[in-house]
């Protein structure tokens, strides 16, 4: 998960798009208003798409169509393709995900900037980040958001082992109020290697590895701080995906997915076989949500479509 442009109430908005690409709205109501079906997926063909076997559940990531796409479009989006959830999405937009019948698998934090700069590994940050953090686990608790997300940060002036120690004291500080009010914080990790887009890679982010936050997970030894296994991270950084699911297991507490190379869609065009992914997932009875978190290069509808069906194995 990587954003731009954040709200001050929220990690990711609907209305407020990270990508320096994108034009507005705009773009998404004027070609609803051209052609329904592109907007709405109301063809007979476009209907029929979507989960039918639903052992993963699945959410999609609003920032990546919030160019295409309104809060009630994703929605209606979301649930045609037989989705539970539409995350990372200002928690003002929370009702309108309800009356669809939708949750929010994952919430963000409510700062200013760019979160996953400022993390855990800085001791400085963890006044304003605890406070921050358990205002997250408040709505999410209330909502019935399952997660909210955590960063390591950059590295700043930290090397790699005191960066690891703030973390597991400042996600200490709060692991407790996550356990009284049975919201898990999931920790991601970040790809550092790509720097041509901001979107698509985070060089000097500290938390690059899923060893290095797998340690940290484990150290911090509470039952409701784990993983955010961003599936497009970990191949860039790390590869060898299935044996790192596995090894991870039950410390998942949510999955991302993206196409690689350039995190677009997960077609014929990248390097990632997510079938056996999945798979991998079920036999490690994981029970949480699948984001679908790739950026379009194409039309969304079938993109997502696809993908939905990709991962419902």
């Amino acid at each position: 998960m990587d954003r731009l442009n954040i709200e001050k109430t929220s990690v990711c908005s609907q209305t407020t798009t990270r990508r320096g690409l994108f034009k507005g709205l705009g773009v998404g109501v004027a070609l609803g208003a051209l052609n329904g079906s592109v907007a709405s997926g109301d063809s007979p063909e476009e209907k029929k798409r979507g989960i039918r076997n639903g052992r993963l559940k699945q959410s999609v990531v609003s920032w990546c169509f919030a160019d295409y796409w309104s809060v009630e479009e994703t929605c209606i989006q979301t649930k045609r393709l037989g989705c539970q959830s539409v995350e990372l999405i200002n928690s003002k937009h929370w009702p309108v995900l309800k009356k669809h019948g939708l949750t929010c698998a994952i919430s963000g934090i409510p700062v200013e900037g760019k979160p996953f700069i400022k993390g855990f590994n800085n001791p400085d940050y963890h006044g304003w980040l605890s406070q921050a953090t358990k205002q997250a686990i408040d709505e999410s608790a209330q909502f019935g958001c399952p997660n909210v997300i955590a960063f390591t940060g950059y590295k700043e002036k930290f090397s790699s082992e005191e960066g690891a120690r703030n973390c597991v004291k400042g996600l200490k500080e709060v692991a407790g109020y996550a356990e009284k009010k049975g919201v898990t914080i999931c920790l991601e990790m970040l790809n550092s290697r790509d720097g041509t887009d901001p979107n698509k890679g985070h060089p000097g982010y500290q938390g690059d590895h899923m060893d290095y936050c797998l340690d940290i997970v484990r150290k911090v030894g509470s039952s409701r701080v784990k993983l955010l296994f961003d599936i497009y991270h970990v191949q860039i950084m790390d590869g060898d995906i299935i044996q790192r699911v596995r090894e991870c297991g039950d410390f998942i507490g949510h999955i991302h997915t993206a196409g690689n190379p350039g995190r677009g869609e997960l077609d014929d065009k990248q390097e990632i076989n997510y079938p056996p992914i999945m798979k991998a997932l079920l036999e490690i009875g994981y029970k949480g949500y699948i984001g679908q978190e790739f950026i379009p290069t194409r039309d969304p509808v079938k993109g997502l479509a696809e993908a939905v069906e990709l991962c419902d194995i």
